[in-house]
């Protein structure tokens, strides 16, 4: 038996979190684990949902293809994080591809395995809708900046964003700005020259692709219109 809880996937999973160390390796046992390579596909849109999908190491992105071949990034999960939730309670094809971004390793837990655990464990059910409504609100809210707000600020807002979770003015992008790009529906050159912009107007300094210092978080609020 496993006696460091951190190499355990399940530790790292928020409605997992309050379960015993004996509870979170019965939970791993039945689980399976898979190593994928940068830029290989986990899901494929279409796919049939049947696991619970666990981020253990690396990070996947989320995204939809249109018809036009037009991609929009929806988010990115970090370890810890989980995808195909909706594979638990009820039977449905996968609507968005996931990637992964660098090399990851994932751990999926069948459908009926979770639906035996939340029937032993009736808070991680809860845990479960909880942390899926918290995906909505974030869905809910992307859809109305992208039709709301224009790419400028879209990007400042973004940028806010960043500095009030790090909680600090140096941020990385957590994406490259191509994916930044489909995920604030624009394109990779709109938002290299409006980055660029920002740097000319002393709001920010970029260092190398991804290293972000915010000069002037006032001026960036004030871009995003942030209530």
């Amino acid at each position: 038996m496993l006696k460091d809880t951190s190499r355990l996937c399940v530790a790292k999973v928020p409605f997992f979190n309050h379960l015993t160390h004996e509870e979170m390796v019965k939970i791993a046992e039945r689980s399976t684990h898979k190593n994928y390579r940068k830029g290989e596909i986990i899901i494929h849109d279409g796919d049939p949902l049947d696991y619970l999908y666990i981020v253990h190491q690396g990070r996947v992105k989320i995204y939809q293809v249109f018809e036009s071949g037009k991609e929009q990034l929806l988010r990115i999960l970090e370890p810890g994080e989980f995808m195909g939730e909706m594979a638990i309670f009820t039977k449905k094809e996968m609507d968005s591809y996931a990637e992964a971004i660098e090399k990851s390793e994932i751990c999926a837990i069948h459908r009926d395995e979770m639906q035996l655990l939340m029937k032993e464990h009736p808070s991680i059910a809860l845990k479960i809708l909880e942390q899926f409504s918290k995906r909505l609100d974030q869905t809910e809210k992307l859809v109305g900046e992208l039709s709301s707000k224009d790419v400028e600020m879209r990007i400042a807002t973004y940028l806010v964003e960043l500095v009030e979770k790090d909680k600090q003015l140096d941020i990385v992008l957590p994406m490259s700005k191509k994916d930044l790009a489909s995920y604030l529906g624009t394109t990779q050159e709109t938002v290299s020259r409006r980055l660029s912009t920002f740097q000319t107007n002393n709001w920010i300094v970029q260092d190398g692709h991804r290293k972000i210092k915010i000069m002037d978080l006032e001026a960036l609020k004030q871009v995003a219109v942030l209530e």
